[in-house]
């Protein structure tokens, strides 16, 4: 067996491979740490490597194995976090260079989670400075770079988790979500991702103070990936339970039986949707259609409304809480898009904070309703393909572009409801794909619609430099 054809291989053919004895966790590794090493300085993903640690935990896999012990469902896959969670030895940067130094004394629930299912980490990938763009660079660690094509954004925050799983340095890349930080990147590098239901992962910091409401209620930890079965697997082992988030809840991951049911909503809330959007949309609608589901268009619930609560509780948060570190830090980029968003939230005080609480309650359940009728809403993941190398900070105007495209990634955390971005290929324009939403805890319809998508698209491919 080639290194080069293990770490192409999917997570869930590693995980099989070391378990069946094709192959080692060791070997597995040590063709991953290869391959970041061959591609990595070309696109800047991997912003910390994990490299020793990585191989001892490989010797361990391979030990057990030998001993007959079952390692777990991620049995020696490779798999990269983002530098914003905690991670044992690491410093949580969250791009910044005031937190260079932060270095976690525990890792976070996910982290360890990850560990105890058998996955090696391999390394920690890139974020904009505070997680805060659809766009990845920041001065600490550099500009992470779309491995299909440099011209265009990798997307943000989990921007370097999505190009490395696109470039082949990972199997599962970790990624984070409060306003489609890890939907939006894995549409950008043409790869699958998954924001679970809020109270699905568990998430807790021992870094730093925990974090204010507003992150609290729709920051969310999740999988990039290239196949559905491997968020399938991924999910599965991120989810497990952890004492130290009391917002985690313990809902089954089958929901049961549902109707296939999907509502087509091209531009919500009358989005400007571009030609090639607006063409995957109605290719997944077909793909589903063939696979027996029952496609009608149909408005989407509130979005508009949705993604006022979530710049509001976002902003009552970074007002709050980190406005005087952005402006320490002076990064020039966060900073401009911190004001921009500022301008847009406006002022978050005590009187906005309450009513912005009181009316997403009544979003939540207009939105539950919706899915009694509907298992399925398929919408655009971005009004437009994958925009130019730091468009947003371009003008006042280009932000302003960007920020109205990214409607559907603003509004969908504020309902606390699961979101899958599924790639369908690529267009003249780059990557291209759609985005599929459920009701709470029913990320096992958005797998079996994604599942029936992959069988009609195939596997997304990889970016193959190096």
């Amino acid at each position: 067996m080639s290194a080069t054809q293990i770490w192409a291989m999917t997570a869930s053919e590693i995980a099989s491979g070391i378990r069946s004895g094709l192959f080692s966790a060791s070997e597995a590794i040590d063709a991953q740490l290869a391959r970041m090493d061959a591609a990595d300085p070309q696109i800047n993903a991997v912003v910390e490597d994990c490299g020793d640690e990585a191989r001892e935990a490989a010797r361990r896999l391979d030990a057990q194995l030998a001993r007959g012990e079952d390692p777990g469902p991620l049995c020696g896959v490779p798999v990269t976090i983002k530098v914003n969670v905690d991670q044992h030895g690491f410093a949580t940067t969250n791009g910044i260079r005031a937190q260079a130094s932060l270095v976690a004394s525990q890792d976070s629930p996910v982290v360890s989670n990850i560990r105890k299912a058998g996955g090696v980490i391999v390394g920690r990938t890139n974020t904009p400075a505070f997680s805060l763009r659809w766009f990845t660079r920041n001065a600490l660690h550099g500009q992470t770079l779309n491995p299909h094509d440099a011209a265009i954004t990798p997307g943000g925050s989990s921007g370097g988790a999505a190009a490395a799983v696109a470039a082949g340095l990972c199997a599962i890349g970790h990624g984070t979500d409060i306003a489609g930080s890890i939907r939006y990147p894995a549409y950008a590098c043409g790869v699958h991702g998954l924001r679970p239901s809020f109270g699905r992962v568990p998430a807790y910091n021992a870094s730093g103070p925990d974090r204010h409401i507003g992150a609290q209620l729709m920051a969310v930890s999740g999988p990039i990936a290239r196949c559905m079965a491997d968020l399938d697997l991924s999910l599965a082992a991120m989810s497990a339970g952890d004492s130290r988030d009391p917002w985690w809840v313990p809902s089954p991951l089958n929901g049961g039986e549902f109707r296939r049911r999907a509502a087509l909503s091209i531009a919500p809330d009358g989005m400007s949707v571009s030609r090639e959007v607006e063409a995957a949309l109605f290719q997944a609608a077909d793909m589903l259609r063939a696979s027996g589901w029952t496609v009608e268009e149909a408005e989407a619930p509130p979005m508009r409304r949705a993604a006022e609560v979530n710049a509001r509780l976002w902003m009552a948060e970074t007002q709050f809480g980190a406005g005087d570190m952005i402006a320490r830090e002076a990064d020039a980029d966060a900073s401009f898009v911190f004001d921009q968003m500022s301008r847009d939230a406006g002022e978050v005080g005590f009187d906005t904070l309450m009513k912005t609480l009181q009316a997403r309650v009544g979003l939540v359940r207009e939105w539950e309703a919706y899915f009694e009728t509907y298992s399925l809403l398929l919408c655009p993941t971005s009004a437009e393909p994958p925009f130019p190398q730091q468009l947003d900070v371009a003008s006042e105007q280009d932000f302003a572009r960007v920020f109205e495209a990214q409607l559907t990634q603003r509004a969908i955390p504020a309902i606390g409801v699961p979101a899958l971005s599924v790639a369908l290929g690529h267009s003249t324009k780059g990557p291209i794909g759609v985005q599929l939403v459920a009701a709470r805890f029913r990320e096992d319809i958005l797998l079996a619609a994604g599942r029936d998508l992959e069988a009609m698209a195939g596997l997304p491919p990889l970016a193959l430099m190096g």
